[in-house]
């Protein structure tokens, strides 16, 4: 019997997408953005605020893109500095929706984060992210062989619930470096997914707790137009864990490129440009695991823009963030 390449990568795929879906149930529940240093506000809550002007972001990821089901991730953030009593705080709101395999997460928080002064040009910040985090498991849409017994582990129509999640952090910036650490999903929240308020049948998922290091920096270059932006970032689930390193080169403050590395998944490349008051950027993933026998990779696009404040009030705490400058 012969076996066609297009079966044998569909076998491939099917088998990797089985193993990814049951490691995200029991773990993985935030998108590995290739735009880390840009996507801040997405796992640190402490970097709201970090601007003199309303931050709008929106990213979206679209992970081996050859697969059926294969993760998509869709999410925006808008954040903004804000004073009461003479003290600084930034505040903002983060949304995001993302499918991978037959599950369908939407998550939507609220940002504060507390500002204190170090010294004449540091900042260090506090922030906590309350929200909630709702999921759906498609039943629908799964195919299982007729012969097959049902295993009662697999819910056979589609249910839903919500839980209460939390993300906190602490964020250091300087004009030419930054740095932070954040723990998302705190609480370690259990869903409880149900076909309706007085179903019988009930379904956990457990949404582990994922810490996250990150730092970066610009270093210009001297007597050129040109500097240098690397960053990296260290996130496990005391599991499990990955690395990235990534660095962007960048022309006049507008055009830049770049090439990153996550540790055993995928190298990428980068390219972007800043606008006035926009940065726009765009990556493409090439996998380095086994998995590129089944995919050719995975895009992602980012988006901020900028709406400056009113500033005939001087700002004593005045920051410039080394992500746009």
């Amino acid at each position: 019997m012969t076996i066609k390449l297009l079966d044998i990568r569909r076998l491939i795929a099917a088998m990797t997408m089985s193993l990814v879906v049951a490691f995200g149930a029991m773990a993985q529940a935030d998108a590995a953005m290739s735009h880390f240093w840009t996507a801040q506000g997405y796992y640190n809550p402490a970097s709201a605020g970090n601007l003199d002007a309303i931050n709008l972001q929106l990213g979206s990821r679209m992970q081996w893109v050859d697969f059926r089901h294969a993760p998509m991730n869709f999410y925006i953030t808008a954040d903004m500095p804000y004073k009461f009593l003479e003290q600084r705080f930034g505040v903002g709101v983060k949304a995001e929706f993302e499918r991978i395999g037959l599950y369908t997460n939407s998550r939507i928080g609220a940002q504060i984060a507390y500002k204190r002064k170090l010294g004449r040009n540091i900042m260090l910040s506090v922030g906590v992210q309350p929200g909630v985090f709702s999921q759906t498991f498609r039943a629908d849409e799964a195919v299982t062989p007729s012969s097959a017994e049902h295993d009662v582990a697999i819910p056979e129509r589609n249910v839903s619930g919500t839980a209460f999640d939390a993300n906190v952090g602490v964020y250091l910036s300087a004009p030419r470096y930054w740095a932070g650490f954040s723990v998302t999903h705190v609480t370690s929240p259990s869903i409880e997914l149900k076909e309706s308020r007085d179903a019988i049948y009930i379904y956990e998922f457990k949404i582990s707790r994922a810490y996250y290091l990150m730092g970066g920096g610009n270093i210009p270059i001297n007597n050129t137009l040109f500097d240098i932006q690397p960053a990296a970032m260290f996130a496990t689930d005391l599991k499990a864990w990955t690395a990235q390193i990534a660095a962007k080169l960048r022309y006049n403050r507008m055009f830049s490129i770049g090439a990153g590395y996550r540790y055993k998944d995928a190298v990428t490349a980068f390219i972007g440009v800043n606008l006035k008051d926009a940065y726009i950027g765009y990556a493409y993933d090439y996998p380095v695991s086994a998995i590129s026998k089944a995919t050719f990779g995975s895009h992602e696009v980012f988006i901020t823009y900028n709406v400056k404040l009113d500033n005939r009030v001087k700002n004593k705490n005045k920051q410039k963030s080394v992500r746009l400058m």
